[in-house]
């Protein structure tokens, strides 16, 4: 399962290097899809050889929530703040859990669609408290991005690994927590924004964040920058497959 659970890191590379592309392809006028996980799992099925490296992909994050859930479960050994890495862990698991999901729906012909988040946002909003809810949640996201940028620029990832690494890897893990908390910032602003106007049509993934920061004055150069940052993600991603603390 430790073997596995190193292969879902290796799959979070993959994944975060596609997203890059179809980032840089979205700042060039190039895309012909969503610059999303659900894009990124739809091109790697079209390439030679994807279907096979997909369901590689979709054990390797199905094999990572299981150790992230088991270690909510458990908890973190020597850690002091247990009931928060419980909690993070549990959230990791979800997430590896439902990109395992996704990928293994897309090698089967019924990948996710768009508008997802749309349709998911306009049910709560039309709840009692919902913009509320929607309104917390992005803040919730933003956080998240806050996160990541700050994890990345006091090296905090460094934690997470085993040993000692190379000033790449460092450099890598830097410049791509912090590229990934931006997009989530944008997420998560879009989120806000469609509680603040009760509009879901506002709402929107990452797709949505990256069309959003490419339509800004120097949005292009914004986006290539992003996209180079995510690439960046996936390759310590491929660095923290190995020396990952499991």
């Amino acid at each position: 399962m430790r073997a596995l659970a190193r292969g879902g890191y290796a799959a979070s590379g993959v994944l975060h290097v596609l997203l890059a592309w179809l980032a840089v392809q979205l700042a060039l006028g190039q895309s012909e899809g969503q610059a999303d996980q659900s894009g990124a799992f739809r091109t790697l099925a079209q390439a030679p050889g994807g279907e096979l490296l997909l369901w590689a992909v979709a054990v390797g994050f199905a094999a990572l929530a299981v150790w992230q859930l088991a270690t909510a479960v458990l908890g973190v050994p020597r850690s002091r703040h247990q009931a928060g890495e419980r909690i993070k862990s549990l959230a990791k698991g979800v997430l590896y859990g439902a990109l395992a999901v996704t990928a293994a729906q897309t090698v089967q012909g019924s990948g996710g669609s768009g508008g997802s988040e749309e349709s998911v946002t306009a049910d709560v909003l039309a709840m009692p408290g919902g913009r509320w809810l929607v309104g917390i949640a992005g803040l919730v996201i933003v956080g998240v991005g806050v996160y990541h940028v700050v994890k990345g620029a006091k090296k905090k990832f460094l934690r997470d690994l085993a040993g000692t690494v190379g000033p790449v890897v460092v450099r890598l893990g830097q410049v791509g927590y912090i590229a990934k908390g931006i997009a989530l910032g944008v997420v998560g602003g879009l989120v806000v924004a469609a509680a603040v106007t009760a509009d879901a049509s506002r709402a929107g993934g990452l797709d949505e964040a990256l069309h959003t920061m490419r339509d800004q004055p120097f949005g292009t150069a914004l986006l290539l920058v992003v996209g180079l940052g995510i690439a960046a993600y996936g390759a310590y991603s491929f660095a923290r497959a190995r020396f990952a603390k499991l």
